[in-house]
């Protein structure tokens, strides 16, 4: 009794595609043919075709089914190795599935680390995208303090004006709010000292660090936000000091 290319799929519950292409890359020998030039399989190849499609279904590759041959019916190291990374991706999933959830619940930004917080969800898009790139420039020294301070949830009035100043506001206007801030700009600044120095332990170094701060400041905040930050610093650190994580 042999089966034609056709019934060999449909007993193995694969496709004839797919069993050509076992023959293509070695795994399936080559049946004989009839005298109308059709491939004629045995059982032989059922079982062949059989445990091929059971190793894969369990998640093996296909070259690596090559590689054990025949005749390895039990194939320990290739199982244990695939439950090794089985379970590796159960175990990101579960963590992924808990930061979803967390991300879910307090309608965070997908941009973020879950833990920053649930006040990510109300930043301005400028403190957002600027969030974002200290997550990028802090080591963990400064990630943690960051956490820390947008875990406060602190209200701080003359940050919201800040948030809001148009980029034409007079110098009088800039100059008053700047000296509202700069009281809560010194208690974070002493109380988070890795935030205003990012550069302690950043993963892409300190001049690096500096630059893209530098940047995303200039980039993301309008020119009446940056003479106020200017003048905080000024008002912080004195006119001939460096503002912290800038340039």
């Amino acid at each position: 009794m042999t089966w034609s290319t056709r019934q060999l799929a449909e007993l193995a519950g694969t496709s004839v595609r797919a069993v050509r292409h076992y023959h293509d890359i070695g795994l399936l020998d080559e049946p004989e043919r009839a005298s109308n030039g059709y491939k004629r399989y045995g059982v032989a190849h059922l079982l062949r075709v059989l445990r091929i499609k059971r190793l894969s279904d369990l998640g093996i590759p296909l070259a690596q089914i090559a590689e054990m041959g025949e005749g390895e019916d039990f194939p320990r190291d290739a199982l244990q190795t695939l439950d090794a990374e089985l379970a590796a991706t159960i175990d990101r999933l579960q963590r992924i599935r808990v930061e979803l959830a967390l991300i879910l619940r307090q309608g965070a930004s997908t941009d973020l680390p879950s833990d920053m917080g649930p006040a990510t969800a109300v930043l301005t898009d400028a403190d957002r995208d600027f969030t974002v790139i200290l997550t990028r420039v802090l080591g963990p020294s400064g990630l943690g303090a960051l956490r820390g301070l947008l875990n406060e949830q602190r209200t701080v009035p003359a940050m919201s004006e800040f948030d809001e100043l148009p980029a034409e506001a007079d110098e009088p206007t800039r100059i008053e709010l700047a000296e509202r801030l700069a009281p809560y700009a010194g208690e974070v600044s002493a109380e988070y000292p890795e935030i205003a120095a990012p550069a302690t332990d950043s993963p892409v170094g300190a001049k690096r660090a500096a630059e893209t701060v530098g940047k995303a400041l200039r980039d993301l905040y309008n020119p009446a936000q940056l003479d106020v930050l200017v003048r905080v610093n000024r008002l912080l650190y004195g006119s001939d000091q460096q503002r912290p994580g800038g340039n």
